[in-house]
């Protein structure tokens, strides 16, 4: 039976009554997939205009698709290799593909991969940075619009060309010696060192791995014994080395096309997972060299989960979306008049305003009492579960351990306004993460987890991170 579930997170955990449902008679689920180019022009800004612009292409950028048809409206999950889209940036590239395809703009789940040799989006920001005159010193707000009409017509010629889907496909493989956790931790429970992406010290790159999900997730879909697409999903920081204006996929766009490559003519997603506080840094000390090995790493354990895979016939009756919107709560550090006295001074540094202005945006969010969409695909056997900002590893694995019985793939950075999204108690041990750069107070955590087991139907209490 094909639903949707639009929910709030407490109305959820109270019943699981659908607001919407739409019976399918048992059909051929259909897929479409679609790739295009969004490699920003020479001069752009990168990483929300954090490094230099760029100057020179080591490897073009992709946003990838896949579009799933059956008689509901159509789903879509798109991933970019951009460093973040978010506030209205966010909603207004869901509603160009929504449009495109004949959907609705809660059935459109956009992720960034997060490189930071990479463009992002935020319109609402880039409209407050203009009326200081700031323009473009966040994105190319030109390119922006461009991608996001190619990614619209991209996705409006897939749907032209569908392919039945008899089989969906579920395999996990290991990954060796790429991620690590990004705050080491002392005797004394606060953090120790943060281990950044490329962590120069020998002493800190010894220290454990820390708390990680080991393994990448595929998703295959299949008409009989042929291959249709592949979703893959796995933890990581995707910095090798970044910020000489030279723009990259980085290592997991590159395992993405090694991957590829060992599957002629079978296109492949990738979602990066919740590694809000995960990143390479032990096994990665910036050497240039590192990104081809890391690489090489993850493309091997793809191939673990292609062989491990195990294929489910499937109908367009086994897919299920569900939605469940919550509104964030707004951290305390974000001190509305500091950051909006620093968005005036015009002797500050343009970087430092242009924080200041997405801290406003998103403080006028929380504000207004604006939502954020978690939303789930339960697809055959499995769920693929959205959600929004940098998101730390133990919600991640706190959604595999509420639904042991079943494949759980999960896939972070949505809605990039939030910033750093931690645990409770990583906001009392210090470190980077759950800083300034956090826009999220520590009750972030039940809002998450309570939306995550209504997205998940499982009963209250059920899966708390810390206790993986």
């Amino acid at each position: 039976m094909l639903r949707l579930i639009c929910l709030s997170a407490m109305s959820a955990l109270l019943s699981l009554s659908p607001v919407v449902l739409a019976e399918a008679a048992d059909q051929p689920l259909k897929i479409a997939t679609f790739d295009v180019d969004v490699t920003p022009p020479l001069g752009s800004a990168l990483c929300d205009g954090l490094v230099p612009p760029a100057k020179s292409v080591a490897d073009p950028l992709q946003a990838k698709g896949i579009v799933l048809l059956s008689s509901e409206k159509p789903i879509v999950l798109v991933a970019f290799d951009w460093v973040g889209i978010g506030n209205s940036g966010y909603d207004e590239f869901r509603e160009a593909v929504a449009k495109a395809v004949g959907t609705t703009r809660e059935r459109v789940a956009i992720h960034s991969l997060h490189q930071h040799d990479a463009p992002g989006c935020d319109f609402a920001t880039e409209e407050l940075l203009a009326t200081h005159h700031l323009p473009n010193e966040q994105f190319n707000v030109a390119f922006a619009r461009v991608a996001m009409q190619r990614l619209a017509e991209a996705a409006a010629a897939a749907v032209k060309n569908p392919q039945t889907v008899t089989h969906v496909g579920y395999g996990v493989g290991k990954v060796e010696k790429v991620a690590s956790n990004r705050r080491v931790m002392g005797p004394d429970g606060k953090v120790k060192y943060v281990r950044y992406s490329a962590a120069k010290d020998e002493k800190v790159r010894a220290e454990p791995e820390g708390t990680i999900d080991p393994d990448v997730q595929l998703v295959t879909f299949w008409n009989g014994d042929r291959a249709l697409a592949m979703i893959s999903y796995y933890a990581t920081h995707p910095q090798s080395y970044y910020g000489q204006g030279e723009v990259s996929a980085d290592f997991v766009g590159m395992a993405r096309r090694l991957n590829e490559q060992a599957h002629p003519g079978i296109p492949q997603i990738h979602f990066n997972g919740a590694s809000g506080n995960v990143t390479a840094g032990k096994y990665n000390d910036g050497a240039h060299e590192n990104r081809a090995i890391l690489a090489g790493r993850m493309a091997a354990g793809m191939q673990l989960a292609w062989k491990a895979t195990r294929k489910t016939p499937i109908d367009a009756g086994d897919l299920e979306w569900r939605v469940v919107p919550v509104a964030l709560p707004l951290s305390p550090k974000v001190d509305v008049a500091k950051y909006r006295a620093v968005l005036n001074d015009e002797q500050a540094p343009k970087r430092t305003r242009v924080q200041a202005a997405r801290n406003l945006v998103w403080a006028q969010r929380c504000q207004q009492g604006d939502k954020i969409d978690l939303t789930c695909l339960k697809l055959g056997p499995g769920y693929l579960v959205q959600m929004p900002g940098e998101l730390f590893i133990e919600y991640q694995l706190a959604a595999r351990k509420m639904r042991p019985d079943a494949p759980v793939c999960l896939a972070a950075y949505g809605d990039y306004g939030a910033g750093y999204i931690g645990t409770k108690i990583a906001y009392t041990q210090g470190g980077y993460e759950t800083g300034p750069v956090s826009r999220t107070a520590p009750e972030v955590e039940d809002v998450l987890l309570n939306g995550l087991r209504a997205l998940l139907q499982v009963k209250p209490g059920h899966g708390k991170p810390g206790d993986e």
